[in-house]
């Protein structure tokens, strides 16, 4: 299973983290061996700006080697052509586009499977885009169903509930959808390397760490040796 240690910003700086600046903690994440970076700008996301220059500079001086996979409620094609231009490894389509059918069967003819990945957020079992006060009539295995049968291959499944509660992933509804045959990324309440294990048990392709780490419940060190057990 990959770790994907996240760095989320908001208002210029790291969110819920004492560092300030997010290519430092990028680097240290890759001095501590880290593959993966998830960089997340939450004023997109929630709708009360961007951070668009922070995300080209971030993407530019990550380091060498170091793959970043940029999510944020992306939802426009020119948005999400503009991150991967800027040297993402790969792109999270937000959950309110990845609604849109249309839309996503474009960006995967465009881009390809291996560049994108598709974002389902979801409450109470039902599809809510992050950012919103909408909850869509549709199941999040559904929205799997849909986005796969266009040839998506990975998934962020996150429960908006847990997110960012150190209460722990929703585990029964990551692994209902790899079910499918996609390879699933767990985000939203990691909280231990118990919850690491559990989701490398259930067979899930990834998982999402952030405030976790930041408030140093676990070292990545611990967290990277745990998925590779």
């Amino acid at each position: 299973m990959e770790l994907f240690p996240a760095v989320d910003v908001q208002g210029g700086r790291v969110a819920r983290s004492a560092d300030r600046d997010p290519v430092a903690v990028a680097r240290r994440f890759a001095r501590a061996g880290a593959r993966w970076v998830h960089f997340v700008d939450l004023d997109r996301a929630l709708g009360t700006g961007d951070n668009r220059d922070l995300a080209r500079r971030f993407l530019a001086g990550a380091g060498e080697g170091l793959c970043v996979q940029v999510g944020g409620a992306l939802a426009t094609e020119a948005a999400i052509a503009e991150m991967l231009a800027w040297g993402a490894t790969r792109v999270v389509i937000g959950t309110a586009a990845a609604i849109d059918a249309a839309l996503v069967a474009r960006l995967l003819a465009r881009h390809g499977a291996d560049r994108l990945a598709v974002g389902i957020d979801a409450r109470d079992g039902r599809v809510a885009p992050r950012g919103g006060t909408t909850v869509a009539d549709l199941a999040p295995l559904e929205l799997a169903r849909r986005v796969q049968s266009f040839g998506a291959r990975t998934a962020i499944y996150t429960d908006a509930a847990r997110d960012g509660t150190l209460s722990g992933p929703d585990l029964d509804g990551a692994r209902a959808i790899a079910a499918l045959g996609l390879e699933v990324i767990v985000s939203g309440g990691v909280a231990s390397l118990d919850d690491l294990r559990a989701a490398a048990d259930a067979g899930l392709a990834g998982a999402i760490v952030g405030r976790a780490l930041h408030e140093g419940r676990f070292t990545l060190a611990e967290a990277l040796a745990c998925v590779a057990a």
